[in-house]
């Protein structure tokens, strides 16, 4: 009987222990905006395009991103910076708009793109090797721009995409419905 009780106990443990982060983040509120900063992709056809986002640097800043936003601009979205490359694992958990996840090595190259993802979905988009960065942008954005995988990212965000752009940037086409 008393190994009985041990064992429910011990197996409902986690459920007490983790039960209360899970709860957290179904209360979280959108986060106040984050400073915006320039970000540029240069596209494999040469344009430039300018939005402004918002870097999430803090891990409570990065588990929140955008979570419980109603809209995400068109000149706009959250860059996830790493701090060094990793495998960037993300989800859609309380997020309410799809969007486009851009992953981006090192170097500031677009390393993979994950377009339209499903709001509020538990699955994980992996960007399926080390990247430096995370962008998310709102769903069409990629598509409508012709953002492509190998396109160039420069932001003074992150020191090793900081340089300069070449040509002047022009911001990214608005989404017509």
């Amino acid at each position: 009987m008393k190994r009985r009780f041990l064992l429910s106990v011990l197996a409902a443990s986690p459920l007490i222990i983790f039960a209360p982060q899970a709860h957290a983040l179904d209360d979280t509120k959108p986060q106040q905006e984050i400073k915006r900063e320039p970000l540029i992709v240069h596209t494999h056809d040469g344009r430039s395009l300018l939005f402004q986002v918002e870097v999430a640097r803090t891990m409570d800043q990065q588990t929140i991103g955008l979570m419980w936003r109603k809209s995400v601009p068109a000149d706009g979205g959250m860059l996830f910076d790493w701090n060094a490359p990793r495998n960037s694992q993300m989800w859609m958990r309380n997020t309410l708009v799809p969007l486009d996840m851009v992953f981006i090595n090192e170097d500031g190259t677009i390393r993979a793109i994950a377009e339209n993802t499903v709001p509020r979905s538990l699955s994980v988009i992996d960007s399926n090797g080390p990247v430096r960065a995370t962008l998310e942008l709102a769903a069409g954005t990629t598509e409508k721009n012709d953002i492509r995988v190998g396109d160039r990212i420069t932001t003074p965000a992150i020191a090793s995409m900081a340089e300069a752009a070449s040509a002047p940037a022009r911001a990214p086409a608005k989404k017509t419905d």
